[in-house]
């Protein structure tokens, strides 16, 4: 390892053990959507408080990998207002013309929406010494968006997640009874897809799903995998907001084709890299239980 690496390795250490400490000694404070889009310095980030909201998280777990401090946003629930009748995200899609979480702002620029572009401004703004999650190696860079498209993109992992039953959240995600029916199968193919990945890799010596060290495919899996391997306490804390959001997705990884698809392999990457690389505990606000 070069005088250089080691250096940068140590500080990258040094941002982590920061925002660990910050995050371990208050609860998170949460500023209000209108008050995130007048800032015009900082990255913020919505959430809702209590709930590991699956792309939120993930994009937290990549801003906390490059060292970016985020400042925390109310993401607006769907549905009206019961006291005035408005449509609780009409401010929200007033500012980006979308309403699903998260939104990311960054100092004056657009917001983004679409985890691609995320990922992004999240490499382009990332502390110096952060581990690079796009390789600069085009090839590895390629097989990168390759994974986290299958995870992250249409009819990837989490879509079909989200269209297992019916739910208004499904019916936005396209359900039919054709392709819930079709989801379970889907999923188990991504699980083996990763797990194939991880056994290669293991044969080259690697814990990571593309070259030698950590990627946004890591991160990205990592979080995403909560959806049917619900990680310990230890790493995704219960709260009184997200125990019915744990049980359901403890529930997608019994269906069978699923659960047979699901390895120990794929378990311990997914423990590897949040409790190695992410903010673990994971701090989300809300109720603790």
């Amino acid at each position: 390892m070069t005088q250089q690496s080691s250096l940068a390795k140590m500080v990258s250490f040094a941002i982590r053990e920061k925002q660990m400490s910050d995050a371990g000694s208050r609860v998170p404070e949460f500023v209000s959507l209108d008050e995130a889009a007048a800032m015009k310095t900082g990255t913020r980030v919505t959430f809702i408080p209590g709930m590991p909201a699956l792309y939120a998280e993930a994009l937290k777990n990549i801003c906390y990998v490059k060292g970016i401090p985020l400042i925390r946003v109310l993401h607006p629930m769907m549905g009206v207002d019961k006291e005035t009748g408005e449509d609780r995200q009409a401010r929200l899609y007033e500012l980006t013309s979308q309403t699903s979480i998260p939104t990311m702002f960054h100092d004056a620029e657009r917001p983004r929406n679409v985890w691609i572009e995320q990922l992004a401004l999240a490499e382009r703004i990332g502390a110096p010494a952060s581990p690079k999650l796009l390789p600069d190696n085009f090839e590895q860079r390629a097989e990168v968006f390759g994974l986290c498209a299958v995870v992250l993109a249409e009819d990837g992992l989490v879509w079909n997640m989200r269209i297992l039953s019916d739910s208004p959240l499904a019916q936005k995600y396209g359900y039919s009874e054709a392709a819930s029916a079709a989801a379970p199968g889907k999923v188990a193919e991504v699980l083996s897809l990763i797990d194939g990945r991880l056994a290669a890799q293991e044969q080259r010596g690697s814990r990571y799903l593309v070259g030698n060290a950590v990627s946004a495919a890591d991160v990205y899996w990592a979080t995403m995998s909560m959806c049917v391997l619900v990680p310990p306490p230890q790493i995704m804390p219960l709260t009184r907001q997200n125990k019915g959001m744990l049980k359901y997705f403890a529930m997608n990884g019994q269906i069978p084709v699923i659960a047979g698809a699901l390895t120990a392999r794929i378990e311990r990457h997914q423990r590897y890299i949040l409790s190695t690389y992410c903010e673990t505990p994971a701090v989300l606000g809300g109720d603790p239980l």
